[in-house]
């Protein structure tokens, strides 16, 4: 255990300051494909009962007009977010007629590509922004991977816990840079380390046969309709679910805040001769928003990612360089099929501890070699995670999976017992037990199960799928809102038509010119 982290466990353990550890957010974004009852994609619009996607805070849609987004309130204590993320679920199911919402991050059985529809978002400039680059990623990547359903998991400490750690430490920065700088500092620990989310909690080593497209691969066949690795812990974060080799080295290590958004800026303005050949317009229709790298900063795929809030309009490096990091985006959990809300509240206690330790630990600078070792680290986890007796590399020598990851529980438990402390109880150590298990038992993980369920019955993806869906389906149903409940929901997708229809009554100007207006909100000084 460093020094460092040795210090700053007991300046937070000290009674003056063990509060700010509750004043903290945490809060989540779950995926989920809309699909029929025999678990085929729902081709039809986004219910018009669960409000508008474009300004419904709550329930919205990813890529496709097929995949809902639910979102929950940045709340203190995690278990109250899950507890609204239920009532999303509730409701949702509530309102949607002979749908399901699949339990994968895997997609359903999908139809032909041509025929899986982009997001809509209405005729205001904002709307078609939003429509015209979900029609990018089609032609860059194909619609089939933006059907890949994750849950994203966002994570702050308070303004004044890094002002108590900044001041103990004498830092000369100001607080914003201080803070923002300590975001990149957790992110640098998250890359060195988060091969062990990806065992612990990854849910997909396996896949419909129709999900590849004819595309290559070295996947067993399990059946007719279904692929999978015997050791993977995560197909949808390997090779074969999110990819993107136009990016492949587009990010230096994540070494300060500042490198961060100068690499963004360049790559939203960058011209990249594949999509040049395809243009901005076909037919007289914008078909992407640009022809650079990206189209714009989310395009970037990345496990875990810093953010700010962002004004209207407001592009996210614009946000960061004018008021620095907020909190921290992690993007790399799969789906739970076995949990109705796609994450437990057991896993999500374990994401603090495991967070906390990554923001208060030691986080050396990386090079080059350590981050293609940090690279290598996922990529081998994903597909071979519970081979018996695998290797990873730290440092340059070879380290067994399990050894470095009891090692590791080792170290966190530190920060399980000092957010123990602070509430009362010992869920935290509770949920390091748990992931304990997982390591010396690999038949515990999420990825195990699934392959015994599938094993142990029709051996298909799609059927274990549709049976995960249909339960918890009935789980929610079998809860129906109260009263009040109800009100807010409906109140709340009233509301947000409304604001659609007066943004698009209301607005001014014509879209090709707002696409360049918007364009030019980058920070050119960040492009130099």
């Amino acid at each position: 255990m460093s020094n460092l982290f040795t210090r700053r466990l007991a300046l937070l353990a000290d009674d003056a300051h063990r509060d700010l550890l509750n004043q903290g957010r945490r809060g989540i974004e779950r995926e989920t494909l809309r699909v029929d009852m025999q678990g085929n994609l729902a081709i039809g619009p986004h219910p018009r009962a669960l409000g508008s996607a474009l300004t419904n805070p709550q329930i919205t849609t990813d890529y496709s007009e097929s995949l809902l987004e639910f979102i929950t309130s940045a709340e203190p204590d995690v278990a109250t977010a899950l507890d609204e993320l239920d009532r999303i679920h509730r409701f949702a199911n509530a309102k949607l007629d002979h749908e399901l919402l699949w339990s994968q991050s895997m997609p359903c059985t999908l139809p032909e590509e041509e025929d899986i529809p982009i997001a809509w978002y209405g005729t205001s400039h904002i709307g078609m922004i939003k429509h015209v680059y979900r029609r990018g990623l089609a032609l860059r990547y194909g619609k089939a991977m933006q059907c890949i359903a994750g849950l994203h998991y966002n994570y702050s400490l308070s303004e004044d816990l890094w002002r108590v750690i900044k001041k103990s430490e004498q830092s000369t920065l100001d607080d914003k840079s201080y803070q923002s700088e300590s975001y990149i500092s957790l992110i640098r620990n998250f890359q060195r380390y988060s091969w062990l989310l990806m065992y612990l909690f990854g849910a997909s080593p396996a896949l419909s046969t129709h999900f590849l497209r004819g595309r290559k691969h070295e996947l067993q066949t399990l059946s007719d309709d279904t692929l999978y690795l015997p050791y993977a812990t995560s197909l949808r974060m390997s090779d074969l679910g999110y990819q993107n080799n136009a990016q492949a080295g587009l990010m230096p290590p994540y070494n300060d805040l500042e490198s961060y958004m100068r690499s963004l800026s360049r790559a939203v303005r960058q011209p990249y001769p594949a999509y040049e050949a395809i243009g901005t317009r076909r037919d007289g229709e914008w078909i992407q928003l640009n022809t650079n790298l990206l189209q714009i900063e989310n395009e970037y795929y990345a496990t875990i990612r810093p953010k700010r809030v962002i004004n209207s309009g407001e592009r996210p490096v614009e946000a960061l360089c004018s008021r620095g990091v907020q909190y921290i985006e992690v993007r790399c959990m799969d789906i739970d099929p076995f949990e109705p809300l796609g994450i437990s509240l057991e896993t999500s206690r374990f994401l603090d501890a495991f967070l906390l330790f990554c923001a208060l630990d030691e986080s050396p600078f990386t090079g080059e070699t350590c981050n293609r070792e940090n690279t290598e680290n996922f990529a081998l986890t994903v597909k071979e995670g519970r081979r018996p007796g695998l290797l990873l590399q730290r440092g340059g020598s070879a380290i067994k999976l399990q050894d470095w990851g009891l090692e590791l529980l080792d170290r966190i438990q530190a920060t399980s017992d000092l957010l123990d402390a602070q509430r009362g109880d010992e869920q935290h150590t509770h949920a390091l037990v748990t992931q304990r298990e997982k390591l010396l038992h690999p038949d515990l993980t999420p990825s195990a199960r699934v392959l015994v369920e599938l094993q142990t019955t029709e051996k298909s993806f799609e059927q274990f799928g549709l049976r995960q869906s249909i339960a918890h389906a009935e789980y929610f149903r079998a809860r129906p809102l109260n009263d009040e409940e109800n009100q807010y929901f409906n109140s709340l997708a009233k509301a947000s038509l409304a604001e659609q229809e007066d943004m698009e009554r209301t607005q001014t100007g014509n879209f090709d010119d707002f696409v360049v207006a918007y364009s030019e909100r980058t920070p050119r000084q960040l492009c130099d």
